[in-house]
């Protein structure tokens, strides 16, 4: 059953319209093919709790319909609006009000394992509250943070309080709605491996969740290494006894094909795949779900996305802030794992898929697996590594990564990366796809880049001379920061002379809409709660991504590959620049707009 209310602008679906003054009733002797389904949404699909795989666990899986049969003659609501009849059936009314009821005598309980974390506080409590104050959290919900640290439900209050902010163009009522919402969190100090500890927090749930139908959902905002440990005690004494329950699991997951593979045996000792939300927060970003509409509703794309007229694909991620104290845990992992292999592999998969038979989650997630495993194998020579160094400008001395006192002097991760991707399938064959993320570059962006081929016989060549890259077509989605859609094309300049320019077709997002854009963990909090998977990360899908990247993440550490350095606050290694052009391609964001 999905909880999205009507007031909730985030909800994917609408409700089937009441009857109104325009209706009449008449008699249907069969079922109609014209009539308006329910929202799959609203019907659970459960799965017996004595299942093998399932023996911890109670589950209600969301995506999918339970089909009620329609009597031989019934009466349905007929609504005839310019000219066109539409049926609603008396059994799809009973069925909606039966929903309504249903929801008032379930309830869902959210748990932040791990909530004394930076993670809890700036992220999932702030997320959690934005979608309470749009409406979008079901009538009766509780919110549990867990942690081992001491704590009383009044300090989490106070803790969570700093961070709770209102939209801009929402702030009425904002103080009530924030002390409304604080009474509905509470806290538990626990062991992440003890079972008695999670039997405390079910007990605590359950005087909560006072008799209704329970759905639980455990957030585990905590390192992977415990992450077997906290689904364990969950499962055996903090699981719902008539509801689902879920558990959304934060990135990295694992360190390799290996480590992921073992991660995932281990999780699904106690769930099922359906049950596991792996989350990869760039997912929920606006602009990155926005890709698909962009190319499957417009006709003028669609057409262009292949080979054929596409030269080459971008995928940047820059941020211009070093590891600021905490390289201790990145230098456990590096830009690659940290980001290549799961915000931009996503991205890239999500690009470059076929389009999928629907919008389920299962059509989508199958065929973003495709391209993961049409991929060719990433070859050290088709990748750049580097590491920021030490640089002083304007009087202001920038640390290098090893002078962080998290960091062992000797390390040899890398704190940037460039490689060139290929995918070798009918649509994508020769198309080199270059990736890029680094920390302590020039600029802090993430975006999409798609520099289109030059055009065959251009008649004003001469225009632009020997640099045909100037006269490129290039489709730009700015993921982040001010994010933006535009378009790169060439026009010539008002006047007497035939003089041209390169000029944006621009779809600037604060320009264009009014409203605040919401942080990509509420979608994805939202979608957990609607049991909606699209967004999250399905097992072979991690499995893909995995078999790409690791061969050449042991080649490097094997061979102990020295990263190349580069200044602080600078556009990174010369030798990204030399890979770039070894395809015959210039990175887009070191063209004169940057």
């Amino acid at each position: 059953m999905a909880f999205s209310s009507l007031k909730c602008p985030s909800s994917r679906f609408a409700f089937p319209p009441s009857p109104g003054p325009g209706s009449r009733r008449v008699a249907a002797a069969s079922p109609s093919p014209s009539r308006p389904p329910l929202p799959r949404r609203f019907f659970s699909k459960r799965i017996s709790s004595r299942s093998p795989r399932n023996r911890h666990w109670s589950v209600v899986s969301m995506h999918e319909a339970a089909t009620v049969p329609l009597s031989p003659e019934k009466e349905i609501d007929l609504k005839v609006e310019n000219g066109v009849a539409s049926a609603i059936s008396a059994e799809d009314n009973r069925d909606l009000a039966a929903l309504s009821t249903s929801k008032k005598d379930s309830t869902v309980s959210i748990t932040v394992v791990g909530a004394s974390g930076d993670l809890a506080k700036k992220k999932i409590f702030p997320a959690l509250f934005a979608l309470y104050y749009e409406d979008c959290l079901p009538e009766h919900f509780t919110i549990f943070g867990y942690a081992r640290s001491k704590m009383t439900d009044a300090e989490l209050r106070n803790t969570v309080s700093r961070t709770l902010t209102c939209r801009i163009d929402k702030r009425e009522n904002c103080s009530e709605k924030m002390d409304q919402f604080l009474r509905r969190c509470f806290y538990h100090s626990g062991q992440y491996d003890s079972e008695e500890n999670f039997a405390e927090l079910d007990k605590k749930l359950k005087e909560h969740e006072a008799g209704r139908l329970s759905n639980r959902l455990f957030y585990l905002s905590i390192p992977p290494n415990i992450f077997i440990d906290v689904v364990k005690c969950a499962s055996k004494s903090a699981s719902s006894a008539n509801g689902w329950t879920r558990v959304i699991v934060e990135k990295p997951f694992g360190r390799d094909s290996e480590s992921s593979a073992a991660l995932t045996r281990g999780l699904k000792e106690y769930l099922v795949e359906d049950q596991i939300f792996r989350i990869d927060h760039y997912l929920g970003k606006e602009l990155v779900e926005n890709l698909s509409v962009l190319r499957f509703s417009n006709l003028v794309f669609e057409p262009l996305w292949s080979r054929q007229y596409i030269r080459n694909v971008q995928l940047i991620f820059s941020e211009d802030f070093g590891t600021e104290g905490r390289g201790g845990y990145f230098d456990n992992y590096g830009i690659i794992r940290d980001i290549m292999q799961n915000h931009l592999l996503q991205i890239l998969a999500l690009f470059a898929m076929e389009t999928p038979v629907s919008l389920d989650a299962e059509d989508i997630r199958n065929e973003k697996v495709k391209v993961l495993r049409s991929m060719r194998p990433l070859q050290l020579e088709n990748v750049v590594i580097g590491q920021y160094k030490s640089h002083t400008k304007g009087g202001t001395i920038y640390p290098a990564y090893l002078d962080d006192k998290t960091v062992p002097k000797d390390s040899l991760t890398p704190t940037f990366a460039a490689a060139a991707l290929f995918i070798d399938n009918a649509r994508w064959d020769g198309v080199p796809f270059l990736m890029k993320a680094g920390k302590a570059l020039h600029t802090r962006r993430a975006e999409i880049r798609v520099q289109f081929r030059h055009v065959p016989g251009n008649l004003y060549k001469r225009s632009f001379g020997t640099d045909l890259d100037r006269a490129t077509n290039e489709l730009v989605i700015r993921v982040q920061p001010d994010e933006a859609i535009y378009l790169k094309i060439n026009n010539k300049i008002p006047g007497l002379g035939m003089r041209l320019d390169r000029s944006n077709l621009n779809l600037h997002y604060a320009a264009r809409y009014s409203k605040e854009i919401p942080d990509a963990y509420e979608r994805l909090l939202l979608d957990a709660i609607e049991g909606e998977r699209r967004l999250f990360i399905r097992s072979d899908e991690l499995d893909a991504a995995w078999a790409l990247f690791t061969p050449l993440l042991k080649e490097l550490e094997e061979k102990k590959i020295a990263p190349e350095l580069y200044p602080y606050g600078s556009r990174g290694p010369v030798g990204a620049h030399y890979l770039a052009s070894k395809y015959g391609v210039r990175w887009g964001d070191l063209s004169s707009e940057h």
